[in-house]
């Protein structure tokens, strides 16, 4: 029993490890922007919040297809609870019971127009939620983009580092051959410290912009392993503004909210005035008398309808009206915010991409030239320490300012798609399609 026991547990202390293991192995992964983004769309605690909102709805379109419920009465009257004791003399009574119930006729289409104003706020419940998506894909390629940014300051300051070590070893053997002053050992091991503070400043904005980017992925506990993998996206087609603008205006989910918001607030109109027009309410009733001398049964039949003297819903009537005016004046204001931010969207593109193609061709060869040109004078005695630093901060904010130009592009791409109402389908956790072939 006891080797049978012992396989058993080894059993499952296998399978409890490689159970345990998996969810490690997939949070340590490097990740594309692709896989954050649907990671993201998949268990951000706000966005799955924002979800509820649909189902919320649906559970009220459920409610405006019930009919009024009929009402039933059971009904003693004229009872000798008391002991008055009914008789000739005193003509009291008889006994009487009856059973009745009571039907509400709807009229004016009510039921029809609270299952449309239903309906409608389950569409914008949809579309307000597909904005939110929409929102949070941006939020996410906009984070992965710090993260990118962030890893490329990290390897440049590390680079930095290296050289300065390199140079630092080179004047320690130039020192005790005589061949340096100690003073230029002095100020390279100075550089090589201002360097080492920089490569740890670097790796704490890192660490930082990892896990603001996996607390919107959904990640409750950030992960010391977790990665990003690719390069800034660069698109090679041309955009243009007229095509972005029309786009953005058919597609964004916030505008197609309002237009939605707008028939939802018709419907409610029309919700308003069937109310007004009053409901009939039918009833019947069985009737016993029973006396000790004679007993009966009758039946009566009932019809009521409230007379609309003073109450005809006009408030109701006048808050649809201004509230579907209201809206109108919404829609029309976000329309032009939408264009304002297509325009501004445009002009960050096409300046970022202006920036990134003039650095490219003409400031990053000059600039590695001049570092490994002074670099290589240094060495051998040709020129200064100081004409070192200045090469170096000179390729170092060239190198920081290209680096900054990719990432304001690649934002101003993402930007382009989320501004022009690109976004998965609502409930879609796949790759995003307007993303494919973007890549370097």
């Amino acid at each position: 029993m006891k080797p049978m026991l012992l396989a058993i547990l080894t059993g499952w202390g296998c399978l409890w490890a490689q159970q345990s293991a998996a969810p490690t192995a997939l949070h340590t992964a490097a990740v594309t922007v692709d896989q954050a983004v649907e990671e993201a769309l998949a268990k951000n605690l706000s966005l799955a919040a924002e979800r509820y909102n649909i189902s919320i709805a649906e559970a009220r379109q459920i409610t405006a297809r019930l009919r009024p419920n009929p009402v039933f009465t059971l009904d003693g009257d004229h009872l000798d609870l008391l002991g008055t004791g009914f008789d000739t003399i005193n003509n009291g009574g008889p006994n009487e019971y009856s059973v009745r119930t009571d039907f509400i006729l709807e009229r004016g289409g009510k039921r029809a127009a609270r299952m449309a104003v239903a309906a409608a706020d389950t569409s914008v419940a949809g579309l307000n939620f597909r904005d939110a998506m929409r929102r949070l894909v941006y939020d996410v390629e906009s984070a992965f983009v710090d993260v990118q940014l962030a890893k490329e300051a990290l390897a440049l300051t590390q680079a930095n580092l290296n050289s300065f070590n390199e140079i630092v070893q080179v004047n320690t053997v130039r020192v005790k051959s005589g061949d340096l002053a100690p003073v230029e050992l002095d100020r390279s091991q100075v550089a090589a410290l201002q360097a080492r503070a920089a490569v740890r400043q670097a790796g704490l904005q890192l660490t930082q912009a990892i896990n603001r980017l996996q607390v919107l992925m959904g990640r409750p506990a950030p992960s010391k392993d977790f990665d990003v993998t690719g390069p800034f996206r660069k698109d090679s087609r041309t955009l243009a503004l007229a095509d972005l603008q029309r786009t953005a205006l058919a597609n964004r989910p916030d505008l197609l909210s309002l237009r939605q918001t707008i028939a939802r607030n018709q419907a409610d109109l029309r919700l308003q005035i069937a109310q007004s027009k009053p409901d009939f309410t039918v009833g019947s009733e069985y009737r016993r008398q029973q006396a000790p001398s004679a007993t009966a049964n009758t039946l009566g039949l009932f019809f009521s309808v409230p007379l609309a003297v003073f109450n005809r819903n006009q408030g109701e009537i006048a808050r649809a009206q201004r509230e579907e005016a209201q809206t109108t004046a919404r829609l029309r204001a976000q329309e032009a915010g939408v264009s304002a931010e297509v325009v501004g969207a445009w002009e960050q593109y096409t300046t970022a991409r202006a920036l990134v193609d003039s650095i490219e061709a003409e400031m990053l060869t000059k600039a590695s030239n001049v570092r490994e040109t002074t670099s290589y004078s240094y060495r051998r005695g040709e020129a200064t320490f100081v004409e070192l630093l200045d090469a170096q901060r000179a390729f170092n904010d060239t190198m920081q300012g290209y680096n900054e130009a990719r990432a304001n592009y690649a934002r101003s791409l993402y930007l382009m798609d989320s501004v022009s109402g690109g976004t998965p389908e609502a409930g879609a956790t796949g790759s995003n399609p307007r993303r494919e072939n973007s890549h370097e």
